[in-house]
């Protein structure tokens, strides 16, 4: 992802999240030396995305969105596999994320990939007070594999 690329994000993220991303934040994330980003995209069109740190030992996903309308069509699944790809090729131990207790579809997509629920995370979500459901995914099973 590039400052370019910013507009076409920020449509989805809006139409997405009830408390979205501000570009600010976005921008910010330009800066982070661990920060990584992957695109999905159709006919020159922004369809998806996932922000995600690239850290020593894990991999922590921040954000994934997939346009409304490309919804069920696998592209959140693509999106997650390119990371654990990513992981592995790092050799990272595990890939962690935190989702919304409310967004069960989100929850079931992670659960496919095969991430287990690690914990909940009291009041994580600052603009409304939900909590988190922690998820992590081992990766020694899959290096092995």
């Amino acid at each position: 992802m590039t400052q370019a690329d910013v507009d076409e994000v920020m449509a989805i993220e809006r139409a997405s999240f009830a408390y979205p991303w501000s570009p600010r934040f976005f921008m910010q994330e330009f800066q982070v030396e661990c920060a990584r980003s992957i695109l999905a995209e159709t006919e020159g069109k922004i369809v998806g995305y996932i922000l995600f740190w690239l850290l020593p030992e894990v991999v922590d996903i921040h954000n994934l969105a997939v346009c409304g309308e490309y919804r069920r069509r696998g592209i959140g699944r693509l999106l997650l596999q390119q990371v654990i790809v990513e992981a592995l090729r790092h050799s990272s131990s595990r890939v962690t994320l935190e989702v919304r207790k409310s967004n069960l579809a989100a929850q079931k997509l992670y659960d496919s990939a095969g991430f287990v629920a690690t914990g909940i995370r009291k009041g994580y979500y600052s603009e409304d007070g939900e909590d988190a459901v922690a998820m992590t995914l081992a990766l020694a099973s899959l290096a092995q594999s």
